[in-house]
């Protein structure tokens, strides 16, 4: 370079030393990837992920829990194992029960979505998935209730039996109803909220009509 050469370097200044270049601590979940770790952790992960959000519907608060790291299989999960419980003791008849198990998984998944958009279009801060993962992981308590009557109706059918069955389907559709308006409250606009919660709890309801109108064949 040209006038480099005239530059001069005086005796009296210090050339030595070290010339180190700081760098900041790493955390260890910047060098983590799943990539890495085996099958098996990934699956115990996931099922504690999907078990911490069961618990989340079971004792329910104001929380953004749910909607943090969303997911679909709890509700797929829920889903089915609704939908094979409605489907009664068709496996026995000559009906192989297959409308009954596609009516209830096409009624839980549409109305979820139907209520996810008539969110979306009232000003709805979540997005698409997480409202659908509350909407699923909701279906919780339902799906409790289901199992109950189940166990009822295998004592008999009788008056007793219906208002045992008819006190547990709408204490667990109150709980429902309750769960997702809990994880959904603050992602709405204040003005809006009654629009919202009402397809919420038809929702719910026509399922808890399914569960208390269930007679096996």
């Amino acid at each position: 370079f040209a006038g480099l050469a005239d530059v001069s370097i005086s005796e009296d200044i210090p050339v030595e030393g070290e010339i180190t270049v700081p760098v900041g601590s790493r955390s260890p979940d910047e060098d983590y990837s799943t990539l890495d770790e085996p099958v098996k952790d990934t699956i115990m992960r996931d099922l504690k992920a999907v078990g911490k959000k069961f618990v989340h519907v079971m004792y329910p608060k104001k929380s953004s829990a749910l909607l943090r790291d969303w997911d679909l299989w709890g509700p797929l999960v829920l889903c089915v194992s609704l939908a094979l419980m409605l489907q009664g003791g068709s496996a026995d008849s000559k009906d192989d029960g297959g409308p009954q198990f596609a009516e209830v998984f096409v009624i839980i998944w549409f109305g979820a979505v139907v209520i996810t958009l008539n969110s979306k279009l009232l000003g709805g801060t979540i997005s698409f998935f997480q409202s659908l993962c509350v909407l699923g992981y909701c279906v919780l308590p339902l799906t409790v209730a289901m199992l109950v009557c189940r166990l009822v109706l295998l004592a008999g059918s009788g008056t007793v039996s219906f208002i045992i069955r008819l006190i547990v389907v709408v204490a667990m559709f109150g709980w429902s109803t309750l769960a997702s308006t809990a994880f959904l409250a603050d992602s709405q606009p204040p003005n809006r909220k009654a629009l919202v919660v009402y397809p919420i709890f038809l929702f719910y309801f026509v399922i808890s009509w399914m569960i208390l109108t269930f007679t096996p064949q």
